[in-house]
């Protein structure tokens, strides 16, 4: 992945975050991006009570990722950090 498409990719992942961020704050949570490497994996924080949850996992998984790779398939994983 060039630098430029990177930057494009990452811009898009900022952007659906910001689409599910809201339903996580609904909860006392929210999420930070963190970084993405060239392959494609996307490391974010979860963070307040997402942080601490013991359905974190679930959440980035069955939520966070799946809407992030449904709308960016360029994406190929979401990893906590």
């Amino acid at each position: 992945m060039t630098d430029q498409e990177k930057n494009t990719v990452e811009q898009k992942v900022k952007n659906a975050l910001e689409q599910i961020r809201p339903y996580l704050m609904q909860d006392g949570g929210d999420v930070e991006y963190v970084d993405m490497t060239n392959e494609g994996v996307v490391m974010v924080r979860l963070k307040g009570h997402c942080g601490s949850c013991p359905h974190a996992m679930q959440t980035l998984k069955q939520g966070i990722e799946s809407a992030i790779k449904k709308a960016i398939p360029e994406v190929k994983c979401v990893e906590r950090v």
